[in-house]
């Protein structure tokens, strides 16, 4: 195979209708079949990226050295600008097309190719944007920004329909203005210019992780845990339930800095660590945070589908299939009650959520998704996993719940405080996230454009950093995953340089004021559901939306 011939866009559709996995990396085109089901980072994080440039996104999740072995996945290299395609699992159709030129085509022919090619696989919607469409799993359809459903040609639009695809436009268009331009020049020069921004990280050397820091975090754990063990040694059960709450907190950041290799940058020695203090300490899958937490760093973040108890963004006012899940979230009855209200349920189900992560660690762990690393090099990542949390149980269930704890009430209360306690971890994850933007603007848009559009960073002291983890930095982290958390405040610096160059806006708020973001966001999502419902009632009774 000749490593250098020129693949010219047709030919790279072509291969993907044929169910290749095609990726753009600098100026190679990689096939990545052979990768699927050795990449620990799951096959998700992959298929998102099929017929996009993926230079941006490969760079940032992992090392040189992983990169140099993407040499052998190399099966020709590009000509010119790559227009981005959008991936299968996104809805994107590729059909068998005859070549439009030859091998030797120049790149102004070959980007004309491909301006064909998208013309006869996509769609513009109302909101003068193109989107490649498919129907999926049980009829559900779904595209780029505004999932517009498309009706029978004597169908009236539902009011779903109606008020979320109205809503899904304002957002849209709201993000355009503020944002800029998604011409492909202005999106190059953003990248060019976030390359630079990399390479200005690498030479300052914040990739290197500062472990005198985590001297800092074990001497703090260590207090937390001993506090815990000593009171309840002395019968302070519910005292202990507190300290308990806040090991976990804090132990917890370092398992997310272990899922992103920021510790040592070595697979097997930050994986072991992740799963010590993920599922041994705290009974939680890091194999499952670690899938799920790579497509939240790219696309259809399954850390925002929480129907019915909460709806984030218009789209999900009807029903739309997760590629993280496998599963359509359907706009039912209990929707429709429940999301009003979820301003007022979001810190009640903030201070449980522990116990639903639970239950998707085991899922994970029993599932396909966890089962596939068995044929790869990480074969040791499932049993290992499944031994840390039955240990957990053993010592967390049994050994302290149920032998050490004297009565039923006791027990019952020392487990909702502890888990409680971890509530502030849980607003933190999703209040970076909940109050930005969720419409997806196109494949045009770049990565760094796209991270600091979604996410927002919490301002804070620099004291009071540990009680944040370096969660405060999402922006940032976003943008260098692999960056070890003890240097993001450095690299905040570059970033706000960066921001202020290409235009592009940097959200930061106090924790305070975040909060009121989320809730306010939450509070007009819930408001829009009203409006909904009254539609509904209004069309049942005269048979018009009532919205024209």
């Amino acid at each position: 195979m000749d490593r250098d011939q020129i693949i010219n866009p047709c030919d790279v559709d072509n291969l993907i209708a044929e169910g290749k996995i095609i990726v753009i990396y600098e100026d190679a085109v990689l096939r990545l079949d052979g990768w699927m089901d050795r990449h620990p980072g799951g096959r998700l994080a992959v298929l998102h990226m099929v017929g996009r440039d993926a230079t941006d996104e490969m760079k940032s999740y992992h090392s040189k050295e992983t990169l140099k072995t993407m040499k052998a996945y190399r099966i020709g290299r590009k000509q010119g600008t790559w227009v981005n395609r959008t991936p299968p699992i996104r809805g994107g159709i590729f059909t068998k097309q005859t070549p439009i030129v030859d091998n030797l085509s120049s790149s102004s022919e070959a980007e004309d190719s491909a301006d064909d090619v998208i013309s006869q696989n996509s769609s513009v919607c109302s909101c003068g944007l193109t989107h490649k469409e498919k129907e999926g799993k049980d009829g559900v359809r779904f595209r780029g920004p505004c999932p517009v459903q498309t009706q029978g040609p004597n169908q009236k639009p539902s009011a779903h329909t109606l008020v979320a695809n109205a809503a899904c436009e304002r957002e849209v268009q709201n993000d355009l203005n503020i944002y800029p331009s998604l011409d492909p020049l202005v999106q190059k020069d953003i990248a060019r210019k976030y390359q630079i921004l990399h390479q200005q990280i690498t030479d300052a050397g914040l990739y290197k992780c500062p472990y005198i820091d985590y001297g800092k975090e074990m001497a703090r754990y260590t207090l937390l845990f001993t506090g815990f063990a000593v009171l309840c040694h002395y019968g302070w059960y519910l005292t202990s339930a507190i300290f308990l709450g806040l090991f976990w907190h804090q132990i917890m950041f370092t398992a997310h800095d272990g899922g992103h290799l920021a510790i040592t940058s070595n697979f097997v020695v930050d994986t072991l660590l992740a799963m010590f203090v993920a599922d041994f300490c705290c009974g939680l899958s890091i194999g499952w945070w670690k899938s799920s937490h790579n497509v939240h760093h790219l696309e259809h973040d399954p850390d925002i589908q929480n129907v019915p108890i909460f709806a984030t963004c218009p789209s999900f006012f009807k029903s739309l299939h997760s590629s993280y899940y496998d599963f359509t979230f359907v706009w039912d009855a209990a929707a429709d009650f429940l999301v009003p209200y979820q301003k007022y349920t979001y810190y009640p189900v903030m201070g449980v959520a522990r116990f639903n992560l639970y239950l998707l660690s085991w899922l994970h762990v029993i599932s396909n998704r966890s089962s596939g690393l068995s044929f790869s090099k990480a074969w040791w990542i499932r049993p290992t996993e499944i031994s840390f949390m039955v240990c957990y149980w053993f010592l967390f269930g049994y050994c302290l719940v149920w032998k050490t704890l004297p009565d039923w009430y006791t027990r019952i209360a020392f487990v909702l405080v502890s888990h409680v306690v971890t509530m502030p971890l849980h607003i933190q994850i999703t209040l970076s996230h909940w109050g930005m933007s969720h419409v997806d603007l196109g494949e045009s848009e770049s990565f760094p454009q796209r991270q600091l559009r979604t996410t927002m960073d919490v301002d804070c002291p620099a004291w009071l950093d540990f009680i944040h983890g370096g969660l405060q930095f999402q922006a940032v982290h976003h943008l260098f995953p692999r960056l070890p958390r003890h240097n993001l405040r450095k690299a905040q610096v570059f970033v706000k340089e960066f921001c202020r160059d290409t235009g592009v806006p940097y959200s930061i708020l106090s924790f305070v004021d975040g909060n009121q973001k989320v809730l306010g966001r939450l509070g007009d999502i819930g408001d829009q559901v009203r409006v909904l419902l009254d539609c509904q009632k209004h069309m049942a009774e005269t048979g018009e939306s009532g919205l024209a």
